[in-house]
């Protein structure tokens, strides 16, 4: 069990730990495991990198991310500069149909919208542009439709849970309906709730995962 004041220094010390982010000035204040994170960055990823960096620390039961990316020097880069530098990286990933993924760029927020066949496609193709310089932020609408006429088997969901050794399958109650798999169930850290639902995305047949898992740590007040 942690105090607030306790994992407030945890999660400062998780965010300096990590070498993109040790002069980072992120603001961190924790209030029953909920750790709300203010502050500026200076690129996209960053901010991406310091939310990531919260999750990873035993005792985070939320985040709430008021981070804004500021740049140096905010005209470097227009729209049209961003949309070209993200159709290019796209183009060199191998693992994405390049013709199924249109993106919009307004004022350096990115849309990316499409139908792609796997989740892992969908969240390369956000990887991608997490990385282009100027970007504010992102907004993932791909759709993911499988082209398997296979049904999404729960058991084969829940095996693979029983063969992770982070997880409980005692923990999480796995229900599907038709492409849909939802989770269900109490786990201690976002570690593992994320972990799920990755592990939920990669049976054969998913189209959607409803993540319904919530993170429940106690948490003391020191006197």
């Amino acid at each position: 069990m942690l105090s607030n004041e306790t994992l407030q220094k945890n999660v400062q010390d998780a965010i300096k730990w990590e070498p993109l982010l040790h002069a980072a000035e992120i603001g961190v204040v924790v209030h029953e495991g909920v750790v709300t994170l203010t502050g500026t960055v200076d690129s996209y990823l960053k901010k991406i990198e310091v939310e990531k960096a919260t999750k990873s620390v035993v005792g985070v039961v939320a985040v709430v991310e008021k981070i804004e990316v500021c740049f140096l020097n905010p005209s470097f880069k227009n729209d049209t500069q961003i949309a070209d530098e993200v159709l290019s990286a796209l183009m060199l990933n191998n693992e994405l149909p390049k013709e199924q993924i249109k993106i919009q760029v307004e004022k350096g927020w990115i849309t990316l919208d499409g139908t792609l066949n796997w989740n892992y496609q969908k969240d390369a193709a956000k990887r991608v542009v997490d990385r282009i310089a100027g970007v504010k932020g992102v907004t993932n609408n791909i759709m993911v439709k499988t082209e398997t006429k296979d049904l999404v088997e729960r058991v084969d969901i829940e095996k693979a849970f029983a063969r992770n050794w982070a997880i409980d399958i005692n923990d999480i109650e796995v229900s599907v309906f038709h492409n849909t798999v939802t989770l269900i169930g109490k786990v201690d850290s976002w570690y593992i709730r994320d972990l799920a639902e990755q592990l939920a995305w990669k049976a054969r047949g998913v189209c959607a995962v409803d993540n319904k898992l919530v993170v429940e740590y106690q948490v003391t007040h020191s006197l």
